[in-house]
């Protein structure tokens, strides 16, 4: 399809950044991960002394092939199934249905045609559904998502060991405050960074699955093999798969885990919105330069404009992707009494609340790579702002007893301009021992950094 056709800029304008994601966001995908959940049920099945059933160790690599070697030819005969029909298999108009038809027409060789009757033996749709969608949901986190995360992380610790020293007015309230350093500032986020990814990290090794049947119960299970141990049985196998089991559903597994996992991705997206944000304002002061990329057009009509438009387009799809992940969150954990359909066509829009991660991340990738800060701007920014070591002032006045310390730098500089030459003209006439009145003498806006460069080291490695 012509990108310029596509109903969603995902498909369309974004095509080439999403792409990633297809091996576990697309549909063809999720038929994939229903076939390796099929195949491997019926494998374990073989594995089980109750059932007659045995699949010889050649015929089981054949089997793994259905989904290893899924191809678009198979993706289109099992929706040809679902859709249409084939040979002997009417329209199911049901998609997990349609793969167990798959199976069992690529098993019609006489060598495993016995194991016919054992495809999707005892289970509910969900039984299947809720395991692939975790197969695709903790790969697109591990091989797409978590990699992305951790590339901006090391950008930011390396902007913040190369940049350690370089002082820079801060602003709270946005109001110029005690200074900092341009490194200090970005290891903050690079911390704060870290310590989401740990949650993100700790959420997909929690995913849980289930296999108990169509209420939860194993009733079909025990109704043809009363003696066998079925809840251990399907832990073995939900663990076989990498997942937790989760220990007690109805027919749908609750998804909590989901929405812890989809609550971390929010976690981390909200540290880097912050970091857009920021980043913009920094822009808007100069105290980021940009690069102006060659032929590139940064207004219709105002030739001279280099906008900050990776971080916009970085804070725009983070909060798209964040508005569906709360959406995510609060839907797939609900269900009417022991199980309703409208989650089914809802986790069809998980890949995309992934991929709106993902533009997100690559487009602050773009941004962070295309400024440096601005060195002369922020000193210049500092030596015209030397209020801000006021607070110095007074605290080295309180430690020598001047209960009105506050006081006289608040009537100093409160609401008003004030020059360094101000503040030594109050130096000169405290009641102070000469070392105290060097010592404020000393202070300048870009000395008064506290231990913002050593900082940076003192942050454990994990949060960077």
């Amino acid at each position: 399809m012509n990108p310029l056709y596509a109903v969603s800029p995902l498909d369309g304008r974004y095509a080439g950044r999403t792409e990633p994601l297809r091996e576990f966001a697309s549909e063809a995908a999720l038929v994939r991960a229903r076939v390796r959940v099929e195949v491997e049920y019926l494998i374990a099945l073989a594995d089980l002394d109750a059932t007659p059933l045995e699949i010889g160790e050649r015929n089981r690599e054949y089997l793994r092939t259905l989904y290893e070697e899924f191809d678009e030819d198979d993706a289109e005969l099992v929706k040809q199934i679902e859709t249409e029909g084939y040979g002997d298999y009417s329209a199911t108009n049901h998609d997990v249905k349609a793969v167990e038809y798959f199976v069992r027409e690529r098993i019609a060789d006489p060598k495993l045609s016995h194991a016919v009757p054992w495809i999707h033996f005892a289970l509910t749709s969900e039984d299947v559904n809720n395991l692939a969608y975790r197969l695709l949901v903790r790969g697109a986190v591990e091989e797409v998502l978590l990699p992305e995360l951790r590339e901006v992380g090391e950008f930011l610790a390396d902007l913040a060991r190369e940049h350690r020293d370089v002082p820079m007015l801060a602003r709270t309230h946005g109001q110029p405050a005690t200074p900092t350093t341009f490194g200090k500032e970005m290891a903050v986020f690079a911390s704060r960074l870290g310590r989401a990814i740990g949650r993100v990290k700790s959420a997909r090794d929690g995913l849980q699955g289930k296999l108990a049947g169509a209420s939860g119960t194993y009733a079909a299970h025990v109704a043809a093999y009363p003696d066998v141990d079925w809840p251990e049985f399907a832990r073995e196998f939900v663990e076989g798969l990498g997942f937790e089991q989760a220990p007690v559903t109805t027919q749908v597994n609750p998804c909590d885990d989901l929405a812890e996992l989809f609550d971390a991705l929010r976690g981390a997206n909200n540290v880097l919105l912050d970091l857009d944000r920021d980043a913009w304002r920094y822009v808007s002061d100069r105290y980021l330069g940009q690069e102006a990329a060659a032929g590139e057009t940064g207004s219709s009509t105002m030739p001279h404009k280099v906008n900050p438009i990776d971080f916009e387009n970085s804070e725009g799809n983070l909060s798209k992707a964040n508005a569906d992940l709360v959406f995510l969150g609060d839907y797939v954990t609900s269900s009417r009494l022991q199980r309703d359909l409208s989650d089914s066509t809802v986790k069809r829009n998980i890949g995309a609340a992934f991929a709106y991660c993902l533009l997100g991340y690559a487009k602050l990738q773009d941004g962070l790579g295309k400024v440096a800060p601005n060195e002369q701007v922020m000193r210049e920014d500092l030596d015209s702002t030397p209020e801000v070591i006021g607070e110095a002032v007074q605290t080295i006045l309180r430690r020598e007893g001047h209960d009105d310390a506050y006081e006289r730098v608040k009537d100093l500089t409160r609401g008003q301009r004030v020059t360094l030459a101000d503040f030594r003209d109050l130096f000169a006439e405290l009641d102070v021992d000469e070392d105290t009145r060097e010592e404020l003498m000393a202070l300048t806006p870009a000395g008064y950094t506290g231990v913002a460069a050593g900082m940076i080291d003192s942050v454990a490695e994990r949060d960077m």
